[in-house]
């Protein structure tokens, strides 16, 4: 249970941090829309979509695979 209660305690530090500072969420973030809209452009919307689902499936697992 202690791990689940210091998951939502991040989540709500990280929304805060994105409620103060809009900006510094949107530069944080800027690369991956970079990246993804040059895929869109390049190859398409299917590909720039398979990427979105393989980044986010890394993401989940990676995170999951550090704790």
């Amino acid at each position: 249970m202690a791990g689940k209660d210091i998951d939502r305690i991040r989540a709500r530090s990280a929304w805060a941090t994105v409620k103060e500072s809009p900006v510094i969420a949107a530069i944080a973030a800027a690369p991956f829309v970079i990246a993804l809209g040059l895929v869109w452009w390049l190859v398409g919307g299917f590909a720039a979509f398979v990427l979105l689902v393989v980044l986010g499936a890394v993401v989940v697992v990676g995170g999951k695979l550090t704790r």
